[in-house]
């Protein structure tokens, strides 16, 4: 994603990007979800068909539902930032990330170049980025060792790749907390991460850099212990709503998720769906596909293939699940992306002239 004109366009290469990532989430739904159920599309598709219109109404109001509860995490890790907004750059920041293989960075550029139209501060938006980032990494890897937890009581035996996403999870979940609170609570880390990234990356920044930062070292102990001052702030004050965001989303998710195998005819108890749910939202991480779209799913249909669950039935559930949390995001980021346009814009050339964008404790 460029900017033109304090606008963001799309080069053809993140197009094309989009086309073979797409293709690749097609041929691994299209192909994949058959294979993996034992099944074909005309059984697949005898379970499509039980989806009504009134289901579906249902589905859609629960991803809308689901979306503006993430929007407290974004209002918490960006103050002064209104909850209509926070819908928009949700929206906007999804489509293009579901759109794109890897596409979480291209989303992370959309929410900062439209939250500076907004007029917010670069440090600030940084700070929220990298605040909500580790929030949905912990969330998202927390929810296997829930899973676990769920089917310990379940009759069914628990498949190895559940145990192994839940022991990677946790591992690695706890690291991402380990060092957060590290850069959080001591300064004296901090500035010796600073002094030895100044040493050892400043000078390879400075020849990456373009335009009139082209071969300027930054500096970045200084940026780092500003950044901890605002993470600590934001962190204080922006916990429990950023907390209630994620994990009311990924809540609401799981309902819709619930819901949609209901509707297709999979009977399998509550824990092992939450499990098999839990499994599908680790795997959207996978870079390989736009969303980790085509191997979510299939990695979440071994899981209900392996608990005994109806084969089309699942596989029916599985898609389904993906078209309302994961495609259908993408024409409402349009609609997003439009609502932004029409929006009014703040015209700040420089953070010392935007000031009024700080938090009242980091002005």
């Amino acid at each position: 994603m460029s900017v033109q004109s304090g606008r963001p366009t799309v080069t053809r290469g993140q197009i094309r990007s989009a086309v073979i990532g797409m293709t690749m989430a097609g041929l691994l739904l299209g192909v994949g979800l058959p294979l993996v159920a034992q099944t074909s599309w005309h059984e697949i598709g005898q379970h499509l068909s039980q989806l009504g219109p009134l289901a579906a109404l249902e589905l859609f109001g629960l991803v809308a539902f689901g979306l503006w509860c993430y929007t407290f995490t974004l209002t918490g890790s960006l103050p002064g930032l209104s909850h209509p907004k926070a819908l928009i750059i949700n929206v906007c920041g999804s489509s293009v990330s579901n759109l794109l293989p890897g596409g979480g960075a291209v989303g992370m550029a959309a929410t900062y170049y439209i939250a500076r139209s907004w007029g917010f501060t670069r440090r600030n938006i940084s700070t929220s980025i990298i605040v909500s980032a580790v929030w949905n990494v912990l969330a998202r890897l927390a929810m296997p060792l829930v899973g676990l937890a769920a089917v310990s009581t379940s009759k069914n035996a628990l498949p190895r790749s559940v145990r192994t996403a839940a022991l990677y999870g946790g591992v690695i979940g706890l690291l991402v907390l380990a060092g957060f609170i590290v850069v959080l609570i001591s300064p004296v880390l901090t500035a010796r991460l600073g002094r030895f990234l100044d040493k050892r990356v400043a000078g390879l920044i400075a020849r990456w850099r373009r335009g009139d930062q082209r071969g300027v070292r930054p500096t970045i102990a200084v940026l780092l212990a500003d950044q901890r001052t605002r993470l600590s702030v934001v962190t204080k004050s922006g916990w429990l709503p950023m907390t209630f965001g994620v994990v009311a989303f990924l809540g609401v998710y799981f309902i819709l998720f619930w819901r949609t195998m209901t509707a297709v005819g999979v009977d399998l108890p509550i824990a092992d769906l939450f499990a098999a749910y839990a499994l599908g939202r680790l795997l959207t991480a996978v870079g390989v596909t736009p969303g980790g779209l085509g191997i979510s799913e299939a990695g979440t249909l071994a899981v209900l293939v392996a608990w005994g669950a109806d084969k089309p039935a699942s596989a029916a559930g599985v898609l389904i699940f993906a078209v309302f949390s994961h495609l259908l995001e993408v024409p409402l980021g349009a609609i997003g992306w439009a609502a932004w346009w029409k929006s009014a814009k703040v015209d700040v050339a420089d953070d010392s002239v935007d000031v009024e964008a700080l938090p009242e404790q980091l002005a």
